[in-house]
C-alpha cells in the first residue's frame, strides 16, 4: 500500500501540476502547433506583445534601406478587378481581414449586451457615460490643436476617440494586479462601449459615395446569416459564403465593409439554449485566436509602416496639427473626458463606483483608456484624402500617443494596485495627505 503524501508534498505536486498547466505545451508534431498557438494568443498580455511586435517591425522595416521591399509588398494588388475587389494587400488588411476582428467585436457586443456587463443598464450606466465622455473628450482636445494652429484638418477629430480593448486590458493585467475587481470590469464596459461608438462613427462619419441598392443587397444577406443563426443554422459551409457576399456589397456600397461583420456577429445569438452553447460567446471564443493572433497584426503591420524620412521627417510630423492633436487627444483627452465626467457624474447624480474603486483609480484607468491602435490607426487611413500626408502623421500620432498612455497608465494602475495591496489604511492616508 502506497504510503499517503504529506501535506507539504501534496502542496509541491498541486504547484507543478499548475505550474505545467499554465506553461505552453511543447510542439512535438504539426498537429500540436493550432493548440499551442491557440494558447498562446489567448492571454490578452501575450497577445498585446504581439500587435506591439507587428507594428514595430513594419515601422524599422518602412524605415529601413530595404523599405522598397516593404512598400511592394503593401501595394502588391490581386483580386477580382470585374466585382471592383482588384485592390493592393494593405488595402485588403483593412477593409478585409479586419473584418473578423470586427465580427468578433459584434459578438461581444452581443454577449454583453445579453448576458454581461452591459445587460443591466443601471450598473453599466456610468461607464457608458464615461466612454462616450471618454471620445468627446480626445475629439475636442484634436480640434483645439487645430483651431489654434490654424489648420482646417478637422476631419481628424475621432482619431484618438477609440481605446484598444485587448491593449489596455494587458496592461491592467500585467501592472494592475492588485487593483479591485471592479477597476477590470469598469475598463472593460468602457472600452465594450468606446468600441460600439467607434463603429457607430465609422459607419455614419466616413462613408462616402453611397450605393445605396449594394447597401441593400447587404443588409438582404446579413439578414439571411440573422435568420439563419436565430434558427441553429451553424454550418460554416453555409454561413461563411453569405457572410462573404454580405461583405462584398458592403465594399462597394460605400460603407466601410467591416461594418458587415459588426452587423452580423450583432445577430448571432447570446441566449443558451438546452443541449448547445451560448453561441455568441462560443463563437468570440473560437475566432479569437484567429482575430488576436493572425488579424490584428496582420493590418497592424501594414498600417504601421509609416516611412519617417518620405513623410518630410520626424521634424515635420511633429509640426503637423494632426498629429500633435492624435498624440495629445490619445492620452490627456482620455483622462479628462473618462475622470472628469466620472468625478461630476458621481458628485451631482445617483451614479457610484463599483465596489473598492475610487476617483484615483479611475484616473489611472482613464490614462490608461488613452492606448488607441487598432481602431484609431484604421480611422487614421479613413479621416483623410488618399495621399494625404496626414494620413502618415496621423499614424506616428496615434502610436506616439498610445506609448505615451502605456507607459503613464501602466505606471499610474501599478502604483495605484500597490496601495490597495497595502489595504485600506495606506488609500486613506494618501487621501488625506492630498
Amino acid at each position: 500500500m502506497q504510503r499517503p503524501y504529506s501535506l507539504a508534498t501534496v502542496k509541491y505536486r498541486n504547484a507543478e501540476r499548475a505550474r505545467i498547466a499554465a506553461k505552453p505545451p511543447e510542439i512535438k508534431s504539426i498537429s500540436d502547433i493550432p493548440e499551442a498557438f491557440t494558447k498562446f494568443v489567448s492571454d490578452e498580455t501575450r497577445a498585446g506583445m504581439l500587435l506591439v511586435v507587428a507594428a514595430l517591425v513594419a515601422l524599422l522595416w518602412a524605415n529601413s534601406p530595404i523599405s522598397s521591399i516593404y512598400e511592394a509588398m503593401a501595394g502588391f494588388t490581386f483580386g477580382p478587378e470585374s466585382l471592383g475587389l482588384h485592390l493592393p494587400l494593405s488595402v485588403w488588411a483593412a477593409d478585409g481581414v479586419l473584418t473578423i476582428f470586427f465580427f468578433v467585436v459584434g459578438l461581444e457586443l452581443k454577449t454583453e449586451f445579453v448576458t454581461g456587463a452591459l445587460r443591466d443598464v443601471r450598473e453599466a450606466a456610468l461607464p457608458m457615460i464615461a466612454a462616450a465622455f471618454g471620445m468627446v473628450g480626445p475629439a475636442i482636445i484634436y480640434l483645439l490643436v487645430q483651431i489654434f494652429t490654424g489648420s482646417d484638418a478637422f476631419s481628424g477629430w475621432a482619431i484618438p476617440a477609440a481605446t484598444d480593448i485587448a491593449f489596455a486590458v494587458a496592461l491592467l493585467g500585467v501592472f494592475g494586479k492588485g487593483m479591485p475587481p471592479a477597476a477590470r470590469t469598469f475598463l472593460l464596459t468602457l472600452a465594450v462601449m468606446d468600441d460600439l461608438l467607434a463603429i457607430i462613427v465609422i459607419a455614419v462619419v466616413y462613408s462616402t459615395g453611397l450605393n445605396f441598392v449594394a447597401l441593400a443587397m447587404a443588409f438582404v444577406f446579413i439578414a439571411l446569416f440573422g435568420v439563419l443563426a436565430y434558427k441553429r443554422v451553424m454550418k460554416w459551409w453555409i454561413l461563411i459564403p453569405i457572410a462573404i457576399v454580405a461583405w462584398g456589397f458592403m465594399h462597394a456600397s460605400g460603407v466601410h465593409a467591416t461594418i458587415a461583420g459588426v452587423a452580423m456577429g450583432l445577430l448571432v445569438p447570446a441566449n443558451r439554449m438546452r443541449g448547445e452553447p451560448q453561441w455568441s460567446h462560443h463563437l468570440a471564443e473560437k475566432m479569437n485566436p484567429i482575430s488576436a493572433g493572425l488579424v490584428v497584426p496582420f493590418f497592424a503591420f501594414f498600417a504601421a509602416g509609416v516611412n519617417v524620412s518620405a513623410s518630410g521627417g520626424l521634424v515635420d510630423v511633429m509640426a503637423d496639427p494632426v498629429a500633435i492633436g492624435v498624440m495629445l487627444g490619445l492620452p490627456v483627452g482620455k483622462l479628462l473626458g473618462i475622470a472628469g465626467s466620472v468625478y461630476l457624474l458621481t458628485k451631482f447624480t445617483k451614479l457610484r463606483l463599483g465596489a473598492g474603486v475610487d476617483m484615483p483609480d479611475i484616473a489611472a484607468i482613464a490614462l490608461l483608456a488613452g492606448i488607441g491602435f487598432t481602431v484609431a490607426l484604421l480611422i487614421a487611413g479613413l479621416a483623410f484624402p488618399v495621399g494625404s500626408a496626414h494620413i502618415p502623421h496621423a499614424k506616428l500620432g496615434v502610436m506616439m500617443g498610445t506609448a505615451i498612455a502605456a507607459i503613464g497608465g501602466g505606471a499610474a494602475v501599478n502604483y495605484r494596485a500597490k496601495l490597495h495591496a497595502r489595504g485600506p489604511a495606506a488609500n486613506q492616508k494618501r487621501r488625506l495627505m492630498l
